[in-house]
């Protein structure tokens, strides 16, 4: 019990790890009051160009995959879900940024490159290709999110494992309910607002 209590507090504080804002004021820019406001890889890509943009995803998916190898290596892939998630939820909610962060789909990501690395490359070209295509990131992630029950399903993992992956879809989509609300508004921004790298 008090490991599950220690790696849950490690867990929450390297997701709250403030990646976006952090790259996005050293160049410059005060992430908050640019574009959506989200201190998210997508954000900042729209506001600094692709290479920060990616910067930022590779450092918020590393939080949720330090977070999940740690647990998975001190217990097993049951508290590796649980820390994964939980990091996740740091991101989501930072303490220190008033419980306003981003939308944990990166950091989820690093989650399954820990415990189901093959989905991966997978949901990311899915990710971009929809993206792309429709200028909107919010629909690269819906479409990322989606494949992964099929990606646990070709790999033949056990049921409650897609119940975890349920819980952190179901966060992550609930994180994007301005970005539905924008899209009904046809207010979102596009991916295509973004400047050169």
């Amino acid at each position: 019990m008090q490991l599950v209590v220690i790696l849950t507090i490690v867990s929450y504080a390297l997701g709250t790890f403030p990646s976006a804002t952090l790259i996005a004021r050293a160049n410059g820019v005060d992430i908050s009051t640019f574009g959506s406001g989200n201190p998210g890889a997508s954000n900042v890509t729209r506001a600094l160009g692709w290479r920060k943009g990616v910067w930022v995803y590779v450092f918020d998916a590393l939080k949720g995959a330090m977070a999940t190898g740690l647990a998975l290596g001190l217990d097993g892939r049951a508290l590796a879900y649980w820390c994964g998630i939980v990091a996740v939820i740091g991101h989501m909610f930072p303490a220190w940024r008033k419980m306003r962060g981003g939308k944990g789909a990166a950091t989820g990501s690093g989650l399954l490159i820990v415990l189901n690395p093959f989905v991966v490359p997978v949901c990311l070209i899915l990710w971009w290709l929809t993206a792309r295509i429709t200028g909107k990131a919010v629909f690269g992630t819906l479409a990322a999110v989606a494949v992964v029950p099929v990606g646990l399903l070709v790999m033949d993992r056990p049921l409650w494992e897609f119940g975890a992956v349920f819980a952190i879809s179901a966060l992550i989509m609930a994180k994007h309910w301005r970005n539905f609300a924008r899209l009904i508004k046809r207010e979102e921004p596009t991916m295509s607002q973004v400047k050169a790298p």
